[in-house]
Order: structure tokens, then sequence, then C-alpha cells
């Protein structure tokens, strides 16, 4: 299928006798904006760390434009991590940061090519006022911007997030949300963002995924909060409980 970004079919992560993720299958057009939602430990981040190549699963297979995930360029997916993973106080400026997604290393004196190409993504993300300032007096906002601007610079044709919103205000969420929408419609980039926030993953994406290690729910946002996907990805396995979320009463 010409337009499809990725396709996973019969996946499964163990470590050692924990499993991560069981028999996933998921077919994603390209250009689409899609929400990873579940519980902690549903294998969300591992879903995108499989995607990226940096978990090598048990079994089953991942392409990229029908091309084995581990063959592909890197520059065709970028990747921002949680933000509990970023390092904030490394001796570095938001620009030697964000040129580091295209050196690959930290270089005081970069080519004016790339620094050129740097400088737009930049002000495409409203970075400009603080992309000189050391990492260590920037707000978390701040740097999560750089770090998205760092995975836009070599325009990937997939943009991986782990939870990009976690840690920063309501109105840098709702910025960085629509920075990534605007970024995904301009350039038809497949996005993948894994979020705990319900309300934002239905007002800013298209469609969800529902994990709890297996696949519960894909498809489009209007269908994916009803009671009964929420209690199967959100409640104990095995939980009898009668739970009556109504989410999509009020998202």
């Amino acid at each position: 299928m010409e337009n499809l970004a990725i396709e996973i079919t019969n996946l499964t992560v163990k470590f050692n006798h924990f499993v991560a993720l069981e028999n996933i299958n998921l077919s994603i057009p390209k250009g689409k904006f899609i929400a990873i939602l579940g519980p902690n430990g549903s294998g969300k981040s591992t879903l995108l760390r499989t995607i990226l190549g940096v978990i090598t699963p048990t079994d089953g297979n991942i392409t990229i434009f029908g091309t084995k995930n581990s063959n592909i360029k890197p520059e065709m997916i970028g990747y921002v991590p949680q933000m509990k993973t970023l390092d904030k106080f490394f001796p570095a400026i938001g620009l030697e940061l964000v040129l580091s997604g295209i050196v690959h290393k930290w270089s005081k004196k970069p080519k004016l090519e790339d620094k050129n190409k740097v400088m737009e993504i930049i002000e495409q993300l409203g970075a400009t006022s603080f992309v000189n300032k050391p990492l260590t007096q920037l707000s978390g906002g701040q740097l999560q911007r750089l770090y998205l601007a760092r995975a836009l610079v070599h325009k990937p044709q997939i943009i991986l997030l782990d939870e990009p919103a976690t840690g920063v205000d309501f109105v840098c969420e709702t910025n960085l949300n629509l920075i990534i929408n605007s970024y995904s419609t301009l350039h038809s980039t497949t996005v993948l963002m894994v979020t705990h926030d319900w309300t934002s993953a239905y007002h800013h994406t298209e469609d969800i995924i529902l994990l709890n290690k297996d696949l519960v729910f894909y498809g489009d946002k209007n269908e994916a909060f009803s009671d009964e996907n929420l209690k199967h990805t959100f409640s104990h396995y095995g939980d009898k409980h009668n739970v009556t979320f109504n989410l999509h009463q009020n998202v």
C-alpha cells in the first residue's frame, strides 16, 4: 500500500519472562496524527522504541514505507523521548542542542548550511528568543520545544513523541500540540504521540491507539472512548467491577 507509513505485524516484545507487548497488529497511513494511551506499564514507550529500532522484538515485524525498520535511514524518523530522560544540565546552549540533530555531535563551529537549517526550524517553532540560552536556564516548555526542533530539523517522515507535554504547563502543552499538528499537516508527516492527557488526545489528534500490552482499540477518536474500550484498557486484568467512565460525554 503506497500511502502506508508503518506496518506492524504480530509484534511481541518480551524482557526475559515479562511480556511488554503481545501480538500487536497496526497499519498506519501516511500523514496521520495518532495518540497512544494506556496505563503505566502498558507498553506505550516500548512500542515507540521498537518502531525506532532501539528494541528488538521477540516476534513479529515492523516496516516503514515498505522497508524493514532496521534498514531505514535514521533521518526518516524524528524521536522526542520523555521529559524526565532529557538532560537539562548538559553544558550547551539551545542552538547546539538542535544542531546535534543534524551532525549527531556537539559542535561549536557548525557549517553555515547546517546552522541555516536549524534556524529555519527554530523560527517555525517560535524558539528564537531562547535558542542562545544555556539549557540550565530554560523552562520545561522551552527545553521540550528545542528537543522537538532537534527531532524535526532533518524533516523526518515519521515523528515519535513520548509524552511531549509532561512537566510543562497547560499553555505550553496546547502550543506544543498545535505546533505538532500544524507541522504534520504541512508536511504530511505521520505522528505517533504517547500521552496521558485524554482531552488533549481527543482535541489534537485524528486517531487513537488504546494499549494495554495488547491492542485494545485503533481507529477514529470519536469511537475510541467508549466505556467498554476504557474498561479493557485501564481496569486491572480480571477486574469485575462495573466501572463507568463516561469520558466520551466530557472530552
